[in-house]
């Protein structure tokens, strides 16, 4: 009996847990998507991109998001049943407060758990992938974001310019800039078009001049057509990974500074160890947390609504839960200025552990 009733208590926090973060998770992904936005109307990368990328960064924000969601299915789903005299059942069954804590620390676990495979594996490697995508596409949507009377300089060392369009498609006045190391160009032209179709995309240049600069040598000479293709330009959008999106055994391969470094774009240097502590910390440690949330949302357990001040007991709970959560953000950022910082940081957790552990002890026996 007791065993179909916790099942029915972790079933009913798993699906509200479930809900409220697939929802909350589509809330926080759809504002982030209109931000992304600008990989179409600033950097010229296609709709597609902008899909894959956006898709890929979901797990991201699972992560982020999944210690507050789990904190809030806990509190609310042991308020509920004490609202509705469910709580009793398990007291009435035999099963103490302290076992029923420890029963919801070990199904702690599993969350714990979910948090450091998400932040270790998924999360890096879909910001890869989404990475990825932006530096093997190419500026497909570049053509669109020509436009009268503005500078387009989406595309690494290409500036174009055009004065004004004309009715029928056509440009008037154009000028292009090409700069690549100690080459340059500068191409003006009195007419031109757009060609955009599946075989091509090519900006058509008629009547004008083309000026070669090449280690201080000038070349100018003038051309009655010329063609300039744009469907392989480049993207100025950073392609090179961010230490969140590196793999966890790269990065504890360099923070253990391991010689075979298998992620060529990581360099180990004296200035990156500390941001790759701080990573390391977000991925592998911070979920040590969850279980204390468990902890502490458990002490609801000591109290009664038959009580007078039950409201202001719930609500000094969630508070000292939520000034958890915070701190274990914000105290992150400090725990690697030193060594001493860093060994109070990882102790921390456990010293809340065993004085929470106790307290709820000492008070359970006593209601």
């Amino acid at each position: 009996m007791k065993k179909l009733i916790i099942r029915k208590f972790y079933k009913d926090i798993s699906v509200f847990f479930l809900v409220s973060l697939i929802l909350t998770g589509i809330i926080v992904w759809t504002i982030q998507a209109v931000n992304y936005f600008d990989f179409v109307t600033e950097d010229g990368h296609g709709l597609k991109i902008y899909f894959y990328y956006t898709i890929l960064n979901f797990p991201k924000i699972i992560h982020r998001i999944l210690p507050f969601i789990f904190f809030i299915s806990v509190f609310y789903i042991i308020i509920s049943y004490e609202l509705k005299n469910e709580i009793s059942i398990f007291w009435i069954n035999g099963m103490s407060k302290i076992k029923f804590l420890n029963s919801m620390l070990s199904f702690s676990i599993i969350f714990m758990f979910l948090q450091i495979i998400l932040g270790s594996y998924i999360s890096p490697l879909s910001k890869l992938k989404a990475r990825d995508y932006l530096k093997n596409s190419n500026v497909d949507f570049f053509t669109s974001l020509i436009k009268e009377g503005k500078f387009i300089n989406v595309t690494k060392g290409l500036t174009i310019f055009i004065n004004y369009k004309e009715n029928d498609g056509t440009f008037r006045e154009i000028f292009l800039e090409e700069n690549n190391k100690n080459k340059s160009r500068m191409i003006y032209a009195n007419k031109g078009f757009l060609i955009d179709n599946e075989l091509q995309k090519t900006l058509k240049l008629l009547k004008g001049r083309v000026i070669d600069i090449e280690d201080s040598k000038i070349n100018v000479f003038n051309f009655e057509q010329i063609s300039f293709n744009l469907k392989n330009l480049n993207t100025k959008t950073i392609t090179t990974p961010k230490l969140q999106e590196i793999d966890t055994r790269v990065l504890l391969g360099c923070f253990f500074e391991v010689k075979d470094n298998k992620f060529k774009s990581l360099k180990c240097e004296k200035n990156l160890i500390k941001e790759v502590k701080l990573e390391l910390i977000n991925r592998l440690h911070k979920p040590i947390y969850i279980p204390l949330i468990v902890l502490f949302c458990c002490y609801l357990l000591l109290f009664s609504k038959k009580q007078k001040n039950y409201k202001t007991k719930i609500n000094v709970v969630f508070v000292i839960v939520f000034l958890l959560l915070i701190f274990s953000e914000v105290s992150v950022r400090y725990s690697i200025f030193s060594i001493n910082l860093m060994f109070i940081y990882l102790i921390t957790p456990l010293i809340f552990f065993i004085s929470g552990y106790f307290v709820f002890n000492r008070m359970a026996k006593n209601v």
